[in-house]
C-alpha cells in the first residue's frame, strides 16, 4: 500500500484513537442509564461516537422524550468516568512509537477532536503528550463538528499545511467523514465501531492498530 500523496503532517482524533477512552464512556452511560431507567444500549453508544456533548443531548431527548433530564444524566455519566479515568488512563498501542517516528522525521502533528480543550489538557497532560503537538483543534475551536469538515481544516490551517498533504487517522465514522470531507488522506483505526463499506471507500487504507499506520508510514518514507 502507498500513499496518494506524499504527506507532510498527520492529524490525530483523541478519544479511540489515541487514548483507550470509548469503552469508559460506553459503561459509564449505559449505567447511567439503569440509573435513569432507561434501556441505553451498546448500539445507542455507537451511534454517538465521534458527535459532541449538544449533538448527543438532542439525540438522547429524540430517544427518550422532550423532558428527559439531560443534564443530570450527563453530570451522573461524567462523574462516573472522571472516577474510572482517575484510576487509569490507557493510551491506545503504538502512540509513542509513532510520535517518536514523527519526531525523527521532523513531521508537524495537529489534534481534532470533539472533546473538549479541557479534556484534551487533562488526559493526554497525564502522559505529557501535548507538547508534543503542534496544534489541538478542539470542540470550541470551530462551529460545525465532525463529520463536517471543519476540525480538519482547521487543524491543517493551523499547521499551515494543505490538508491534501495531511494524513488524518481516526477511529469513528463521523470522523472518517470529516476527514475525506476535508480532502486528507484517512485511515480509519477502528475501536469499538467497525468499518463498513462507506469507511472502506472513504479511506486510503483501514489498520489494526497505530503499530500498523507506523509501518505503513516507514515503507513509504
Amino acid at each position: 500500500m502507498t500513499f496518494p500523496r506524499s504527506v507532510q503532517a498527520v492529524v490525530f482524533d483523541m478519544d479511540g484513537l489515541l487514548l483507550d477512552t470509548e469503552t469508559v464512556y460506553q459503561a459509564a452511560m449505559i449505567e447511567a442509564g439503569q440509573a435513569f431507567g432507561i434501556d441505553f444500549s451498546a448500539a445507542t453508544y455507537q451511534s454517538m461516537v465521534g458527535k459532541t456533548n449538544p449533538e448527543c443531548a438532542r439525540m438522547l431527548r429524540n430517544l427518550y422524550g422532550p423532558d428527559f433530564p439531560v443534564e443530570a444524566y450527563f453530570k451522573r455519566t461524567w462523574g462516573d468516568v472522571e472516577i474510572l479515568l482517575e484510576a487509569e488512563v490507557r493510551l491506545k498501542t503504538g502512540v509513542m512509537e509513532i510520535l517518536d517516528y514523527l519526531d525523527a522525521l521532523g513531521l508537524p502533528r495537529a489534534i481534532a477532536t470533539s472533546n473538549s480543550r479541557e479534556s484534551v489538557e487533562r488526559y493526554l497532560g497525564r502522559f505529557d503528550l501535548v507538547k508534543r503537538f503542534h496544534a489541538v483543534v478542539a470542540n470550541a475551536d470551530v462551529q460545525r463538528h465532525k463529520p463536517h469538515p471543519d476540525p480538519y481544516l482547521e487543524a491543517a490551517r493551523r499547521l499551515g499545511v494543505d490538508p491534501t498533504l495531511c494524513l488524518a487517522l481516526e477511529d469513528s465514522h463521523p470522523g472518517v467523514r470529516a476527514a475525506h470531507a476535508a480532502g486528507m488522506m484517512t485511515i480509519m483505526v477502528p475501536d469499538i465501531l467497525d468499518p463498513n463499506d462507506e469507511m472502506h471507500d472513504k479511506c486510503v487504507h483501514v489498520a489494526e492498530s497505530l503499530h500498523v499506520v507506523l509501518e505503513l508510514l516507514k515503507a513509504t518514507a
